[in-house]
């Protein structure tokens, strides 16, 4: 008996899969139950076809609640071969469970997976450290999903300690974007090399991506010129402002805002400093005047040492406080006296 069912799990082990489990298992309970109605004595309740399933299941699972066990010696030998069909179904299971963990940990290291995200935002390029950094700004919030692709020269998944999913690969090759999720992202940054790779990586994005915001980091910013004839609604930012670059993957069209704040003729920004005779003023009223009067629109006020960015309503500035205001034209004390004086 013990070679017949020796060389029995062995042919079933050669189907492989999962199927060698579920064979096992049901050879095992096919065979044990008339054992056991042969082994035991007649009106053993063991035997019958309501109570049998349930002792099978319980002592192939090890767990042995002692509810039903057999009574004869033969009895004992059929109950340990169910236990031992059980322990093999087990441990077959488990082992392929670990294999096919150890191969998707394999994978993901490698970067051999094809990503099954929507909304993310996926950075093609990877430069130690600068890389890093971008990831941490961009999940700071904590419901950023980002995938990194990179060259094949990036051997193994270097964020393999962040939530970021890795995909290996030549960046102008449609296949591989894809398997970056480039046509479902919400925002893809080139972050190549050099400016000459950010363009080639660039036209092949922009064919994957669909409605992806495509932000390009150069290091020579004249060159979104050449950029431009890609695409005229991607970004360019400059290579070296990685806080930018974050900025504009997650509010598409800021670096526009911060191109025309820094432009002459643009929304220029100015200061004033808040005349003696006016005393503490609300920053409501220093919002709601200057918003009125002059289509300005208050962005910080220095008080002494402190420098207060986008200040509360709420907030009382004093008299000598300086106001930092993005306007169309420069006020003058004066006129800033009689706008808050209204």
């Amino acid at each position: 008996m013990p070679v017949f069912v020796a060389r029995l799990f062995s042919r079933i082990a050669l189907l492989g899969g999962w199927w060698t489990p579920v064979l096992v298992l049901g050879v095992v309970f096919l065979t044990s139950w008339p054992l056991m109605a042969l082994a035991e004595p007649a009106g053993s309740p063991i035997a019958e076809p309501g109570n049998f399933w349930w002792y099978f299941v319980v002592t192939s699972a090890t767990v042995g609640y002692g509810d039903l066990f057999p009574e004869s010696a033969a009895g004992h030998v059929v109950g340990a071969y169910v236990i031992v069909g059980g322990i093999a179904t087990l441990t077959t299971v488990f082992t392929r469970l670990a294999t096919r963990l150890e191969q998707a940990k394999g994978r993901r290291m490698q970067g051999a997976i094809t990503v099954d995200l929507s909304g993310h935002i996926v950075l093609l390029g990877y430069t130690p450290g600068r890389t890093e950094h971008i990831v941490d700004e961009l999940t700071a919030d904590g419901a950023t999903r980002v995938v990194l692709c990179a060259w094949d020269e990036v051997g193994a998944h270097p964020m393999a300690d962040r939530d970021v999913e890795f995909v290996r690969g030549e960046l102008t090759d449609a296949g591989v974007l894809r398997r970056a999720g480039v046509h479902r992202a919400h925002s893809v940054l080139v972050d190549a090399r050099d400016d000459n790779e950010a363009l080639a990586v660039a036209v092949t994005a922009d064919h994957v991506a669909t409605g992806a915001h495509l932000v390009v980091a150069l290091r020579d910013i004249a060159r979104v010129q050449h950029l431009r004839y890609v695409d005229e609604k991607l970004r360019c930012v400059q290579w070296h402002s990685p806080h930018m670059i974050t900025e504009e993957l997650k509010d598409p069209g800021i670096t526009e805002i911060y191109t025309q704040l820094m432009t002459h003729g643009g929304a220029d920004t100015y200061s004033v400093r808040l005349p003696e005779s006016l005393g503490p003023v609300s920053v409501d009223k220093c919002q709601t005047s200057l918003g009125r009067r002059h289509g300005a629109t208050l962005l910080a006020a220095r008080t002494g040492e402190q420098l207060l960015v986008n200040p509360s309503w709420q907030a009382s500035l004093p008299a000598g406080a300086v106001l930092y205001y993005v306007g169309s034209h420069r006020l003058t004390p004066e006129q800033l006296a009689e706008t808050l004086r209204d």
